[in-house]
């Protein structure tokens, strides 16, 4: 066995300073790109809620019923990172490996997109069999029939920018997703509500407007790495119908455990809105507000985990050990820093935070802001033990290791993260923080199971 070490070939050694440089330079693109992608959602939202609460509702519940599968989706695309960034580092052969991995990632894309599409299509039916409303279920489905198309081009998109991301260049990705945001405004306000001389096709025009904004975000880059002298050497398109079976395969096996880490947790999230919602609907508001705030603190680590994907896995190419040590320390430092700053700003300036959603001044709403302070101040725990899981799991994914952490994830969110909700909500009487401190509970038991395989890593870096 020849385990990795510094050596001919491998990337030139650099401080602590110069790699926490070079990762926050990779990383706040792609926090960018993440937050853009999240201000996109909330678009929709707000648009649906001037639609009618009716259309709001179903909205809701379509987009639901949409996530999960596309988040399954977005794992399997991850995959390609971490193949391309270690292709890059070993620096052989590095155009055609980056080249068969991209592609046989835009077939996955394809492959996994036709079951999407048939479950999706059935959505009405799937929202009876859950006992749904009839008459939101028929519109969610009308949302729907024009929405699910969107996963295909959506798919290709995080394809094209694994690929920019690997060679370190994520701002195109960045730049097109900013100008997607406002067109995405733009085709909400017309497809929705007749503006321009549009047909108004009420919420359905939502679905067009996301489908339209997905394809905008694939063609962007299609076009980006067609012309960009650094990208369109790699020839990504070329010979695009021939068949890489060894590496499709390669990117299932890496790719699968990735789906289900993040399954799982977008699950155990969406069963503690369920429980917030058995206990009344203050629980459920306050909940919603604290929530909201933590999913946009989170864009960060959540970029660092990718760009550290990146540095690590060029570093595991390279077989350079010393540098996937620093880049991974780095990454982790960084992201729980940030979260620490984040969970002392919740701890100590709550109705801050709280303003942006709600009137503080509003004698009805104070039951809400009450209990939302008390659930940021248990967030501020929460936030930080998030943010070391998801960097410790990106810089896992950078050595191709992501069988294990599916276990850690499904064993720490529904293994002991949910029941521990349970448990303290309702027969100890704790409810909502009880529910949050179940959170924090799983999400804490994740980050140092994947902390403690990340110290063993000298077992990760061998090879044969």
């Amino acid at each position: 066995m020849t385990v990795l070490a510094s050596g001919a070939g491998a990337p030139p050694v650099k401080s602590w300073f110069s790699e926490a440089r070079a990762m926050v330079v990779l990383a706040w693109p792609m926090v960018m790109t993440n937050l853009a992608q999240t201000a996109m959602n909330v678009t929709d939202v707000m648009m649906m809620g001037r639609l009618s609460p009716q259309a709001l509702a179903a909205g809701t519940l379509g987009h639901n019923l949409y996530f999960l599968p596309i988040i399954f989706g977005l794992g399997l695309m991850m995959a390609t990172s971490p193949m391309m960034a270690s292709a890059i580092g070993r620096r052989q052969r590095a155009l055609r490996e980056v080249r068969r991995t991209t592609r046989q990632g835009l077939w996955l894309a394809i492959t996994i997109s036709v079951p999407i599409w048939f479950v999706l299509w059935h959505c009405e039916a799937i929202l009876l069999a859950m006992g749904q409303d009839p008459a939101l279920s028929a519109a969610a489905n009308e949302y729907m029939r024009t929405l699910q198309w969107a996963a295909l081009p959506f798919f290709g998109y995080i394809v094209l920018r694994s690929f920019t991301s690997a060679l370190e260049r994520p701002g195109w990705a960045m730049v097109i997703t900013v100008f997607c945001v406002a067109f995405n405004v733009l085709a909400n306000w017309c497809l929705m509500f007749g503006n321009l001389g549009f047909p108004a096709y009420g919420i359905a025009g939502s679905g067009m407007a996301t489908t339209l904004s997905s394809i905008f975000l694939f063609f962007g880059l299609v076009i980006v790495v067609s012309l960009d002298r650094q990208f369109r050497r790699y020839q990504l398109f070329g010979r695009f119908w021939r068949p890489d079976w060894p590496r499709y395969v390669g990117l299932l096996k890496l790719g699968l455990p990735i789906a289900a880490i993040l399954t799982f947790e977008v699950s155990i999230f969406n069963a503690a809105a369920f429980l917030m919602g058995l206990i009344d609907a203050i629980s459920l508001a306050a909940h919603a507000i604290a929530i909201q705030i933590a999913s946009v603190s989170f864009m960060v680590p959540m970029g660092l985990g990718q760009a550290v994907t990146v540095r690590v896995g060029r570093a595991y190419g390279a077989q350079n050990a010393e540098a996937v040590t620093r880049a991974g320390w780095t990454a982790f430092t960084l992201g729980v820093s940030f979260m620490a700053l984040m969970a002392l700003i919740m701890l100590f300036a709550p109705r801050l935070l709280i303003a942006g959603f709600l009137d503080l001044g509003a004698p009805e709403n104070q039951p809400v802001i009450m209990l939302a302070v008390t659930f940021l101040a248990l967030a501020g725990l929460f936030q930080v033990v998030d943010g070391a899981q998801a960097v410790a799991s990106g810089m896992l994914r950078g050595l191709h290791d992501t069988t294990v952490p599916m276990i850690y994830a499904a064993i720490g969110y529904w293994g002991i993260g949910l029941p521990t909700s349970v448990i303290l909500a309702f027969p100890m009487g704790l409810e909502g923080a009880g529910i949050w401190l179940g959170l924090f509970t799983g999400l804490a038991v994740v980050a140092v199971m994947l902390l403690v395989r990340w110290l063993g890593r000298s077992r990760l870096m061998a090879f044969s």
